[in-house]
């Protein structure tokens, strides 16, 4: 007769606040903790030097997870048809598929960091039967600020990216704000390239899709001014600070992938 697999505590970090918040309120009450980064490739720099911070916090390695392929030849694998919010084939890919690829068949409780405030978000739940999720920041009643406190008492503070950004991800997300886009091509003009190639790539093929719904990068950048000063309108006080919090406009706003951006 088998023994029982012991039960594996896993915390997946995005990068992003929430997450990075739970792993510091979790991390003297669960010692075993497993810590793991999906690291797509396509990462922002600003996120993985956030990662590289926590784990020395933390004190323990974050193993970074991958596909073991990139973003190109999982284009290439759906017809290269760019990913959207209804058919997220990236996250699928680079994030869910090594996450559970890591899991295996042992026993699991994941620790998802949805907050009090969030009480009609899930976060991503595995069909697996062995993984189980919980929600301890919803059970203990924090919100928004309690996390902000959390990264504020530990030291760290924020991701240097919600300067321009309201969330972590890939640089090419389809998720982003036309201002977060002028963003990426302000700070990572780099980045921004390469995402206008991918988008001129499908255009080249004869289709109309574009990663921001509505218009082109090109024509995004052409009215770059217009986005900032429209921004600027509805959050006076928030010139030179912060995007994390701001009112942002209601034509691209969505709530995004849970498991990239918490």
């Amino acid at each position: 007769m088998s023994e029982e697999k012991p039960v594996r505590h896993l915390l997946g970090l995005s990068g992003g606040k929430d997450s990075a918040a739970l792993a510091i309120y979790l991390r003297d009450k669960i010692p075993e903790m497993e810590y793991f980064f999906a690291d797509t490739g396509a990462e922002l720099p600003e996120t993985l030097e956030f990662v590289d911070l926590m784990e020395d916090y933390l004190g323990k390695p974050i193993t970074r997870l991958n596909s073991g392929r990139g973003f190109d030849y999982y284009l290439k694998l759906n017809g290269n048809f760019l990913p959207t919010a209804r058919s997220r084939w990236c996250t699928t890919n680079l994030k869910l598929k090594p996450f559970e690829n890591f899991v295996g068949d042992d026993p699991v409780i994941s620790y998802v960091a949805i907050r009090a405030d969030e009480q009609y978000r899930t976060g991503y739940i595995s069909t697996k039967p062995n993984i189980k999720a919980v929600y301890p920041f919803k059970e203990d009643g924090k919100n928004k600020e309690d996390i902000v406190a959390i990264l504020d008492e530990s030291g760290l503070g924020m991701p240097k990216y919600y300067d321009w950004r309201s969330r972590s991800g890939c640089y090419f997300c389809f998720y982003q704000r036309k201002i977060e886009w002028i963003g990426l091509h302000e700070n990572h003009p780099d980045f921004f390239e390469k995402a206008r190639e991918f988008e001129l790539y499908h255009k080249n093929l004869g289709r109309n899709h574009t990663w921001s719904e509505s218009e082109s990068l090109d024509e995004m950048l052409a009215r770059k001014d217009e986005i900032k000063a429209k921004f600027e309108e509805l959050n006076p006080n928030k010139k030179n600070t912060s995007l994390l919090g701001a009112i942002l406009d209601d034509d691209d706003d969505d709530e995004g992938c849970l498991v990239c951006f918490k």
